[in-house]
């Protein structure tokens, strides 16, 4: 089988990045959603308590979020913590050093980082992504962190659908398929610790979803580390 890589994607990963830089200009047409509200970032906010809580414990200071969006999770904002302390942005509410974004669809962010970071999170980003470039995906994200990777990945359908009609979550798989790949990739990164949240379907019926949150540390770490 072909490897596919950063410098040389599968077709099919260019072509759905093409479908996201427009989709990030015009909005999400199908679907009746600003350019404004298409892929803003938002996701992240419910998982920013459990990043908080990895912060925390690792004492990391500096954060790469891969898939970032627009970056309206980083704007000013209040956020409560755990103990009912205001902040008036992610970075005071995590209280890092930096945080940097990094997203290939939208122009503000479209470069790759230099350098490495404390720790790479990236949420509702692996599951737009093309199967066949999930592991080369997988292992940029993972090269990036000294401590920890935080991973929030969908498996069930978008609301979003593509500008050609398809569902904007084009890899669909279950959390023991995911847990596998990861587990494949952090072999090649044995000081590094990885977060892993699913969002799965919680019932049929009703389309709403309920969170399964593993965690699975470095291969040379010992528990209880």
């Amino acid at each position: 089988m072909h490897q596919f890589s950063r410098e040389n994607p599968s077709p099919r990963y260019t072509e759905l990045l093409g479908y996201y830089k427009t989709m990030h200009d015009e909005g999400a047409e199908n679907e009746n959603i600003s350019a404004a509200n298409t892929f803003d970032g938002r996701s992240m906010l419910r998982q920013a308590p459990n990043i908080l809580s990895i912060i925390k414990v690792l004492g990391s200071e500096t954060i790469l979020d891969y898939g970032a969006g627009k970056g309206i999770q980083y704007g000013p904002m209040e956020i409560k913590n755990p103990d009912g302390e205001t902040f008036s942005d992610m970075k005071s509410y995590w209280n890092v050093r930096s945080i940097t974004c990094f997203d290939p669809g939208h122009e503000p962010f479209s470069q790759l980082p230099e350098g490495n970071f404390d720790g790479v999170v990236t949420t509702d980003v692996l599951e737009h992504c093309p199967k066949d470039d999930i592991p080369w995906i997988l292992h940029e994200i993972f090269s990036y962190a000294r401590e920890f990777v935080y991973l929030n990945v969908a498996c069930y359908p978008a609301k979003k659908t593509l500008p050609n009609g398809e569902n904007a979550h084009c890899t669909l798989e279950s959390p023991d398929w995911w847990k596998g790949v990861f587990d494949t990739v952090l072999v090649d990164y044995p000081n590094l610790r990885y977060y892993a949240v699913f969002d799965v379907p919680a019932d049929k019926g009703n389309g709403t979803a309920q969170i399964e949150t593993v965690q699975i540390r470095g291969k040379n770490r010992q528990a209880g580390n």
